[in-house]
């Protein structure tokens, strides 16, 4: 059935139209619980009561990458239906991102549920056909009563891939009669699971960096409506009871108590429910609001009730399985359990609409009025990359974040990302200024704080993200309150020098743009070298790592250079330099050998086991979506039958790789024979003393002495972890500036470790990134942890025979967020050979 983006519709059906609307039980072909329903079912039926119901009108908001469409159902009473764009018109006045005034008169309860969001935690979209029909059935007067002051705005899969994914898988391996013994095969699901998306990330993680397709979809009509209440149901361990608001600690500071108080209103409100059928369930454990990309800490961050709902099951439960305890964890009953909330939740919004509404109220009057956090205001400074600005202002957009300039130049104080001190600076005419004196000025601090607002250590994520330190920009945070007064708009390209019949083109090496461009380049098989120093032509400087490309090199193209050049960088609207000559004025002429040849990469990627689901996906992504160039994937079983010399470049992603001796050897003798090996993150554990590699592991810290210290108390064992431990901190890491892998990236690179793995200065690989005796760093670090990380190594690149071994010991692509990072997996990719 053909799907149109975006395309909405209305059908207000007659009374007895509305008395036709089925239960999923009688349009499905089976009962909810018995067996999972596959998503074009769920989507027919979402179809079906739409068509049949006064209450309901459908969105289709966008598709997935495999095609199937992303939907929401926008229930509530016919009359408010008929004003809906009315209603969020004035939703969005209340919190100043659209100008008028508000009409009290439209003061409802705007909820917003989201459905398994992760595949496999299949039990919320079961649910939600569930609620939709409880919402609109006709003899239901409880629900009648809550939608006259309420638009509930359902969401019944925001992952269709991973749930199709593992939908499918089920239904093909399931038993007849539901097996519960955890060992059978349908609660063992083959790689990659249901979880993920597509391209294997994780959507839950993904709300503010909106890195994939589905993220970008949702979030535009997220915000269209900003929502009173937004609850993301999920599921867990198999061993879990049901978990509810309110959250766990650590909030963020920002965090309002308005926000935390009507939590608690809300989880008692369930717990009234769950008393009464004798349910287990739990609050305030595991699940904080403090990483800014859930489903519930983005809407809190965006003055909503944010919350997470995770039922114990899973995939691993399927139908039907036994826990540890020897209960028996059914679909029917995590569906039920999933309903009741759900309700519970659109129940507790109604009755409280008027009170929503004030505070919500009040929430953008102090966001566009008080900021709470420390720094008011963020300059972007115009000299950064034209492309690096743009990737920033197209990810404001999405946020709704407003930005502007100065008019005029003006003197400033603050934090200064790129040295990490507070200093006096310049706000230069054309600088890109963001104000916390706005209608999101929450997310926009939460969001560029160099240091996370954090009561307490132990967290469920990482702990430090900035975007600032994450997108390598020279940047300054201020706590004066400066206002832009005119429009940002992005640095003009420099005037390239005209040029008839031009000697050479130069492209600077300075973002992942430069990086896209360097692969489509290759793969019309254009010749490109880099420099390997400074140099400076026709009045123009260009740093190390800048791409050339010569009309000698390319002589087989004859007239067709200068024009195939010109027409692909007007295509990808990429700045390019045309030189006169090849003689320069300071550094190496072009036809110089400090100017390498740049090998055209064939690539293969092991997936499968044993990598990590995530991680794969990064780099699969990084190569088909950032770059749009061909990979072969192998996976681990094929890797040692292939013809590896087929292949210049082998990654590794993240994973938990085991090499025999046999295989080592494979390896290294691939490498010595001019292969390239990029080991990333957990990955880089397999290669401490394997035959053939010079890596070595290790802690340069200062063990502690234990002989004085008091006994552990067992009540502080989680703490006590933790101090051995680094969740997600950013380390201000030291640059070889001289080395191709540390080329684009300055003297500094702030890394963003998710791990204590050590590897101490190693005396045969190049350091090319590492940690001093002292790093700065932002976020959570434990004690013992900093002490066994100071004085490692990062980023090192061993020569082996004509090959090299690229240990990438942070994962530069992690949830592929960080652009800075994407450089130095480029420059791993490209440049170092």
């Amino acid at each position: 059935m053909k799907k149109i983006l975006f395309y909405s519709f209305l059908l207000l059906a007659s009374n007895a139209f509305a008395q036709s609307v089925l239960s999923p039980n009688d349009f499905l072909k089976h009962n909810i619980g018995e067996q999972f329903t596959p998503h074009h079912q769920l989507v027919d039926y979402y179809e079906h009561v739409a068509e049949n119901s006064p209450n309901v009108m459908l969105k289709y908001y966008g598709d997935t990458y495999e095609g199937r469409p992303l939907i929401l159902a926008f229930v509530s009473t016919p009359e408010n239906l008929a004003k809906l764009e009315d209603i969020r018109l004035n939703q969005l006045r209340r919190t100043g991102l659209e100008e008028g005034e508000v009409d009290n008169d439209l003061d409802l309860a705007i909820t917003w549920l989201s459905y398994t969001v992760h595949g496999n935690e299949a039990a919320g979209s079961e649910a939600s056909m569930s609620v939709l029909y409880e919402l609109v059935a006709p003899g239901n007067e409880r629900t009648k009563e809550w939608l006259e002051n309420s638009v509930v705005i359902l969401d019944p899969c925001l992952n269709p891939d991973g749930y199709s994914r593992y939908t499918h898988w089920y239904r093909r391996y399931g038993n007849r009669i539901p097996n519960p013994d955890l060992n059978s095969l349908e609660h063992n699901e083959a790689w990659p699971n249901g979880r993920v998306n597509h391209y294997l990330f994780d959507l839950n993680r993904d709300w503010a960096w909106v890195t994939q397709i589905e993220s970008q979809q949702r979030l535009k009509v997220y915000n269209q409506w900003m929502p009173h209440v937004h609850a993301d149901l999920h599921e867990m361990g198999i061993n879990s009871p049901y978990y509810f608001a309110p959250a766990a600690q650590p909030y963020h500071k920002y965090i309002t108590d308005w926000q935390a108080d009507f939590q608690m209103d809300i989880g008692e409100n369930h717990a009234k429910y769950f008393d009464e059928e004798g349910w287990l369930y739990y609050t305030r454990e595991i699940f904080d609001l403090l990483y800014p990309s859930y489903g519930d800490t983005y809407p809190v961050f965006s003055g909503a009730i944010g919350m997470t709902y995770e039922q114990g099951g899973s995939g691993r439960a399927g139908i039907v399985g036994e826990s540890s305890y020897g209960d028996m964890v059914t679909l029917k009953d995590r569906t039920e359990h999933h309903k009741v909330t759900s309700l519970s939740t659109i129940e507790i919004a109604a009755k409280n609409a008027s009170r929503l509404n004030q505070n919500f109220n009040q929430y953008f009057k102090d966001a566009r009025n008080n900021p709470a956090g420390e720094y008011k205001t963020y300059i972007i400074k115009a000299s950064n990359p034209k492309a690096k600005l743009e990737q920033l202002t197209n990810l404001l957009d999405l946020h709704k974040i407003e930005y502007g300039t100065l008019s005029q130049d003006a003197k400033v104080s603050g934090f200064h990302y790129k040295t990490t001190e507070s200093k006096n600076g310049t706000i230069s005419k054309g600088d890109l200024v963001i104000s916390a004196y706005q209608p999101k000025g929450v997310l926009t601090q939460v969001l560029f704080d160099p240091e996370t607002a954090v009561v307490d250590s132990l967290t469920y994520d990482i702990t430090a993200w900035a975007l600032p330190f994450a997108h390598g920009l020279d940047a300054i945070a201020t706590k004066q309150k400066i206002t832009p007064n005119a429009a940002f708009e992005l640095p003009k390209a420099t005037a390239s020098k005209k040029v008839e019949n031009a000697y050479a083109y130069a492209i600077r090496w300075q973002s992942t743009q430069d990086a896209h461009f360097l692969a489509q380049l290759l793969k019309t098989d254009l010749k490109v070298r880099y420099a390997t120093q400074g140099f400076k032509i026709d009045g123009q400087s260009f740093d190390a790592g800048t791409l050339v490309l010569t009309q000698a090199d390319n002589r087989m193209m004859g007239e067709e250079f200068s024009s195939a050049v010109e027409a692909l960088a007007k295509e990808l609207n990429q700045e390019v330099m045309a030189l006169s000559t090849g003689f320069s004025e300071a550094g190496k002429d072009l036809g110089s050998g400090s100017y390498q040849f740049i090998q055209k990469p064939k690539v293969a990627i092991v997936g499968d086991r044993p990598t990590f689901t995530n991680e794969f996906g990064q780099v699969w992504y990084y190569f088909e979506r950032t770059l749009n160039y061909p990979v072969t994937v192998l996976t681990m079983s094929n890797l040692f039958r292939v013809d590896l010399d087929d292949y210049n470049v082998l990654v590794l992603p993240e994973g938990r790789f085991r090499f025999n001796e046999s295989q080592a050897e494979q390896l290294s003798d691939w490498v010595r024979g001019g292969g390239r090996l990029i080991a990333i993150g957990n990955s880089v554990r397999a290669f401490p003393s394997m035959a053939g590699f010079s890596l070595e592991t290790g802690s340069n810290g200062e063990s502690s002495d234990s002989k004085d210290a008091a006994p552990a108390v067992y009540g502080n064992s989680t703490r006590e972890y933790i101090s051995s431990t680094t969740p997600g901190a950013i380390f201000e890491t030291k640059i070889d500036e001289t080395h191709p892998l540390g080329f684009g990236l300055g003297d500094t690179y702030y890394s963003l470790k998710t791990g204590t793995q050590a590897y101490p200065y190693q005396d045969n690989i190049w350091n090319v990134g590492y940690l001093n005796d002292d790093p700065k760093t932002f976020g959570f670090v434990g004690s013992e942890a900093r002490k066994q990380l100071k004085k490692n190594m990062i980023f090192g690149v061993e020569e082996s025979g004509r090959g090299q071994v690229i240990y990438l010991v942070d994962n530069p692509l992690y949830r592929g967020f960080w652009e800075q990072g994407k450089l130095l997996f480029s420059n791993a990719l490209f440049l170092v050979q």
